[in-house]
């Protein structure tokens, strides 16, 4: 039998990190698996198509798995600058999204989209905190 030994929190310098990526990764999911539901709604207040919201929602859970699956490693460097990466381009494609006039847009999508982007590079910052923190 394998045993799994980890460091004592007190001696732990990845703890904030992977704390972010938990809580990204479920929080990302979680608002994937509610935007099923209401795609046609999403679509109709923001100004997008259904198909899209079904494919951020999908993306959305998708995206989630993965950090969780990133945060359970035993190390966790190289995966958080992934993840911290990943969310300051998403926060990037969101703004370029209201930019670029992809989708007519109401207020509310614009609100909506600049938000997403908001919140991920909230948990970037908060990831890049935990990963200055790493020995």
């Amino acid at each position: 039998m394998a045993a799994i030994t980890t460091p004592k929190l007190h001696e732990s310098t990845d703890s904030l990190l992977r704390l972010a990526m938990r809580a990204d990764g479920i929080l990302t999911g979680l608002a994937g698996v509610a935007a099923i539901p209401l795609a046609g709604w999403l679509a109709e207040i923001s100004g997008t198509t259904t198909t899209f919201e079904y494919a951020m929602a999908a993306f959305f859970i998708a995206y989630g798995v993965v950090v969780l699956g990133l945060a359970a490693l035993p190390s966790v460097r190289r995966a958080g600058m992934a993840v911290i990466i990943a969310n300051v381009v998403y926060a990037v494609a969101a703004v370029v999204l209201v930019l670029v006039d992809v989708f007519p847009l109401t207020t509310i999508g614009v609100v909506l989209t600049l938000a997403t982007g908001a919140y991920t590079l909230v948990f970037a910052e908060l990831q890049y905190q935990g990963w200055r923190r790493i020995k």
